[in-house]
């Protein structure tokens, strides 16, 4: 078997090559964007005059806010008003001579500039050209604004976060963006192999509420398979005992699960009291379910004196799954399984570097790198003159 260092080019970036234009902001095709550049594409963001949206959101201490920071290393910026015919001209042949365009807009919004997907690939038949929208691309709800909350909301995902007796609560970060991002990444990526079979470009769409709903596909399954609909119970799984339920330690708080018959008998014993394995009120997930109560009421007793990681470790070599809560500050590059160099230095013109987390993947040969982000409109002049413009 060849290797990297056999053959260099084993260890270039995959999309190294392939030049990617970006029509988007906030997060869904930004965070898409970025994961392109990441994997060695030219990516290349169209900003309005103003910028990115997201430069400035939450934020006012420069134009590199943590939306913003988050998702958009590693590209070119160029800024074009799309309000003028030359410059929507300039931002059209841009995306005629790109492999990629990533856009997230209200639906028409780009068709009105001449930057539609049918008009792009009309005329560029091997242009991907990959579009995410709030609530799909046709139908009355097409025409609404909106964000992660809105898809949080209507896909039933609020529904069932939260504890039973109160309200519906949101995910704690915008997870509907991020998922669409990778699946948005995912079907331009699909695109990209067909395109080398066949030469055809694609149309990638997807909406924030398709990916929501597809999220939810074992709540989805539990509700057709036990006809009743599910129900937010906080941490811990109606159908199952113990499962994502937490303990609290002497210096902490761990989830734990152990819900499969075999994978109790083993907790009981690792805990050193295999007794509990053969107590009518726990001898059976449906029993343990139907004692909840008890059964985490006992563990508790059992488990409180530990501290928290040891524990975990304990539980790890009894083969049970279990995990120390953590807040941001106790997550370490190179502890509990994260990889040592998943964090990766972020520099920005006026500021130190800040580590954030890269490009989740291990690609043999392949290393994280440092990146920047780019100006506001930084990469305008080079970029036109690459056009001839």
């Amino acid at each position: 078997m060849t290797t990297s260092q056999e053959n260099p080019e084993a260890a270039a970036p995959p999309l190294r090559g392939l030049r990617v234009v970006e029509l988007g902001q906030y997060i869904a095709a930004p965070a898409a964007g970025q994961t392109l550049a990441d994997l060695g594409a030219d990516v290349i963001k169209v900003e309005p005059p103003g910028g990115d949206a997201s430069r400035r959101v939450g934020w006012t201490g420069d134009d590199y806010g943590p939306m913003f920071s988050a998702y958009n290393r590693g590209k070119r910026s160029v800024v074009l008003d799309l309000r003028r015919p030359e410059q929507q001209a300039s931002a059209r042949r841009l995306a005629l001579g790109a492999d990629v365009v990533l856009a997230n807009t209200r639906p028409g919004a780009l068709e009105k500039l001449g930057l539609g997907a049918d008009q792009l690939t009309a005329e560029a038949p091997r242009l991907i050209y990959g579009r995410v929208s709030a609530f799909g691309q046709t139908g009355p709800a097409s025409i609404r604004a909106g964000f992660d909350i809105a898809a949080q909301a209507e896909s039933g995902m609020m529904s069932l976060n939260g504890e039973a007796d109160r309200d519906p609560v949101r995910v704690g970060f915008t997870v509907v963006d991020t998922l669409a991002a990778h699946t948005l990444t995912t079907g331009v990526l699909a695109a990209l192999v067909r395109r080398g079979v066949t030469g055809r470009g694609a149309l990638v769409d997807l909406s924030l509420i398709d990916v929501a709903v597809s999220a939810l596909a074992n709540a989805w399954t539990e509700y057709r398979q036990f006809g009743r609909m599910p129900l937010r119970r906080g941490n811990g799984q109606p159908t199952s005992a113990p499962a994502a339920d937490l303990i609290h330690t002497r210096d902490g708080t761990i989830v734990l699960s152990a819900y499969m018959d075999e994978h109790f008998v083993r907790l009981c014993r690792t805990i050193g009291q295999p007794e509990l394995a053969q107590d009518p009120r726990f001898a059976t997930n449906h029993a343990r379910v139907s004692h909840r109560a008890e059964l985490m009421d006992t563990l508790a007793k059992a488990l409180s004196h530990f501290d928290a990681d040891a524990l975990v470790d304990m539980l790890a070599e009894g083969g049970i799954v279990a995990g120390t809560i953590r807040d941001m500050s106790q997550v370490r590059a190179g502890h509990a399984g994260v990889s040592a160099d998943l964090f990766v230095d972020v520099h920005a013109a006026g500021r130190a570097p800040i580590s954030l987390p890269g490009l989740p993947v291990n690609l043999d040969g392949i290393r994280r790198q440092p990146a920047r982000l780019p100006a506001l409109g930084e990469h305008t002049e080079q970029v036109l003159a690459e056009l001839g413009g």
